[in-house]
């Protein structure tokens, strides 16, 4: 919300997988009584503490293949001084939130990086949402880019590829 908040502190906005959502129009909004219990989302939208996010994963089941032991060592560590909880939380306990947009429209050039197989994409009406360009009434400057075979986490899964759009999307709009 910096970008609308405080416009010349902002040229541009990028987001990986997540695209824009005003909590009340998000198509997730009219979606989370459906979520079932223990869905990921809900634990870290609001605090509980008798519950991990490890709980919901099967220890057997084997890393993707974008996803090496080595990188999650990497991210446990990075992790362990500032916790994992709070970092994960933020995004998902201020989605609902009031964004205080007098408009609702964020004007600064955006860029949405998101894999075509993603399953944020299955919530129902998220796909039309950005596909329909709906989210263009909220974020007119918009570009999204779908990556073929990305899952959610294309910064990992095709590094190359998101860099490329980075860098591409920056030289355009930043002088």
């Amino acid at each position: 919300m910096v970008g609308k908040l405080h416009p010349h502190r902002v040229s541009t906005i990028i987001l990986l997988g997540v695209p824009f959502l005003l909590p009340s129009l998000s198509p997730l909004q009219a979606q989370l009584p459906l979520i079932p219990p223990g869905f990921y989302m809900l634990r870290w939208m609001v605090a509980v503490d008798d519950q991990e996010i490890l709980d919901l994963v099967d220890s057997s089941t084997p890393l993707p293949t974008w996803l090496s032991e080595e990188d999650l060592v990497e991210y446990g560590s990075l992790y362990e001084k500032s916790g994992f909880r709070t970092a994960l939380q933020v995004p998902y306990r201020t989605m609902m939130q009031s964004c205080r947009l007098d408009d609702g429209k964020i004007r600064a050039p955006r860029l949405v990086i998101m894999g075509e197989q993603d399953y944020i994409m299955k919530f129902p009406g998220l796909e039309d949402y950005i596909r329909t360009s709906k989210v263009k009434e909220f974020a007119p400057n918009l570009d999204v880019t779908f990556l073929t075979q990305g899952h959610h986490f294309v910064q990992e899964q095709l590094p190359e590829e998101v860099n490329h759009f980075i860098i591409s999307f920056l030289n355009k709009h930043c002088k």
